[in-house]
């Protein structure tokens, strides 16, 4: 495989084409989304610039998953705070808190997998998600908290009235995703 410092390249051509120049074949969006789940270090270029365009290519993944599966994994009222970085003091700051932010989730929830398995094993309490999806919305809460806190000492003087609409917005994203949650559940019920 043609590597480029241990990663992948992908070209993209003027055709919006990709190609992989590691198995010298052409994929897809799809085939990207699957390395990335795969774990697979690349990077996309511009075939005629040469310019790193990842960042642009893996959001776009991140746009069609969404309009593809209709199970969104962005809130709106997150997407929003998000867009409001834009321009912001706070821009800088944001990315690595938001990398910190996966990277402390990916371990809790290898932790918590693990802890389910050690306490519940093969019992249909280990496979009825209920419990340990209280777990995960649990670290949401928690971890939205954080985020709010800290957000809070970068901008001290912001106004009460944005946070309570936030609350608002935050409620109505974690009733949506309880929803979700349960409609899962209700599934994976009826597969058992």
């Amino acid at each position: 495989m043609a590597r480029n410092d241990g990663q992948i390249v992908i070209k993209k051509y003027a055709n919006r084409r990709l190609y992989n120049t590691g198995t010298s074949t052409y994929v897809t969006l799809d085939d990207l989304a699957v390395m990335v789940k795969k774990g697979e270090d690349f990077t996309v270029q511009d075939a005629k610039s040469g310019e790193d365009i990842t960042h642009s290519v893996l959001t776009q993944i991140i746009f069609e998953q969404e309009s593809k599966t209709g199970n969104t994994l962005l809130p709106i009222s997150f997407l929003r705070q998000l867009i409001s970085y834009y321009g912001d003091q706070m821009q800088m700051v944001v990315p690595s808190y938001l990398e910190h932010s996966m990277q402390a989730f990916t371990e809790q929830q290898a932790q918590m997998r693990e802890q389910i398995d050690k306490t519940f094993g093969d019992t249909p309490l280990g496979k009825n998600l209920q419990v340990p999806m209280q777990l995960v919305e649990e670290t949401v809460r928690r971890n939205t908290e954080m985020f709010q806190q800290a957000m809070k000492m970068f901008s001290p003087f912001a106004n009460a009235a944005p946070a309570k609409e936030t609350r608002k917005a935050e409620a109505k994203d974690l009733d949506e995703l309880k929803e979700q949650l349960r409609a899962l559940q209700t599934k994976l019920d009826n597969l058992g």
